[in-house]
């Protein structure tokens, strides 16, 4: 089984949330991920869904999503034809004989210190799952005190687009 992603626009409504994600875990798949926003249409929303299954099973399940009220466009994201980021807040403990090592990794890995304290950092890290999870890799020496993740936001690539 592999993870899948799958995109959908939606009507900006009450309840459509709730409809689709009903859909998978009628179906006995757990969400890995779930990310919805507005579009640049304030009517529609963007969700996210990213899910581990079998290829025939996730193929069902977009058609079935599809045939919901409320979603406009459904399709799988597939790995090179997409853009795929998701955002990180982790607070590490630093006092000043850790500080600098911890804005060492935070500048290779290109990620911003957005919040220091005598004790503590806290760092932002934007990036694909494989490099955030490099980032927490080197950072769990110095102890993480908390992790904030928002969960996997994706684009088709270049003039691709899921359109209404």
């Amino acid at each position: 089984m592999k993870q899948h992603v799958v995109s959908a626009l939606v009507e900006n409504r009450p309840g459509t949330l709730s409809r689709v994600s009903g859909l998978f875990s009628r179906r006995g798949y757990n969400i890995d991920s779930l990310t919805v926003g507005e579009t640049e249409n304030p009517s529609i929303s963007r969700m996210t869904i990213a899910v581990t299954g079998d290829d025939p099973v996730i193929e069902q399940i977009i058609k079935q999503v599809g045939k919901l009220v409320d979603v406009i466009a459904v399709r799988e994201l597939e790995g090179a034809s997409c853009i795929r980021r998701e955002i990180i807040l982790v607070k590490i403990a630093a006092d000043e004989h850790k500080r600098q090592g911890a804005l060492e990794i935070a500048g290779i890995f290109r990620s911003r210190v957005i919040d220091v304290s005598p004790s503590t950092i806290t760092i932002e890290a934007t990036g694909d799952r494989e490099k955030l999870e490099g980032l927490l890799i080197l950072l769990r020496p110095y102890g993480i005190l908390e992790l904030a993740r928002t969960g996997l936001v994706a684009l088709e690539r270049g003039s691709l687009m899921l359109s209404v």
